[in-house]
């Protein structure tokens, strides 16, 4: 089990890690929540339906990291599109924006906070690995939270659909203890969507 997600009976996911691996994993889920942002939590006496229906955003973020967690809906770098076809495209993902970033901005969050609470609750014992149990659901929060992190971790390294370069880095390269983290990460949302397949 070390370094791998298990199937648990009854469903789920169970994963041994020790003391530094919670750790690591804990500090990117905080800069996680730091990145995506604060909520926008509703006063006392709000009217609920007020904060459904309020209108988010609708220029995407110039951060790479955000850019890669909210990307346009429309259009892409890879879409060949003529001028007025990418004014189109550019109002369509406005317009997209507008209405779904503020909820998909709260379920990052969710997500997040859904890792360092699980994490949080881990005993570690001297040398021994802690076994994180997982329910289906918490398990799913988990599996977002790991590709967010990817996601943009991926930004920051500016990886490409080629990943082989990363393997080539050598031991001096700045850029290594996040690659090493990135590759990690990789490994554990391959596991944990293997175990939360039917």
């Amino acid at each position: 089990m070390p370094g791998r997600f298990e199937a648990v009976p009854g469903g789920g996911a169970a994963v041994a890690l020790d003391e530094v691996e919670i750790s690591i994993l804990r500090s990117l889920a905080v800069q996680l929540l730091e990145l995506v942002g604060p909520g926008d939590e509703a006063a006392p006496g709000d009217d609920p339906l007020d904060a459904l229906f309020a209108d988010g955003p609708t220029e995407p973020p110039s951060d790479p990291a955000l850019a890669r967690l909210f990307p346009d809906a429309y259009g892409g770098p890879d879409r060949k599109l003529g001028a007025d076809e990418e004014d189109e495209a550019r109002a369509h993902s406005a317009e997209f924006r507008r209405y779904t970033e503020t909820e998909l901005r709260s379920r990052k969050r969710d997500d997040a906070l859904a890792v360092v609470r699980s994490l949080d609750a881990l005993t570690v014992a001297g040398d021994e690995a802690a076994v994180l149990q997982l329910a289906p659901d918490v398990a799913r929060q988990w599996l977002g939270a790991l590709n967010d992190l990817r996601l943009a971790i991926g930004a920051r390294l500016e990886v490409t659909e080629d990943e082989g370069e990363l393997y080539r880095l050598p031991d001096s390269d700045t850029r290594k203890p996040m690659v090493m983290a990135y590759l990690w990460l990789g490994g554990l949302q391959e596991t944990l969507v293997e175990t939360l397949l039917p």
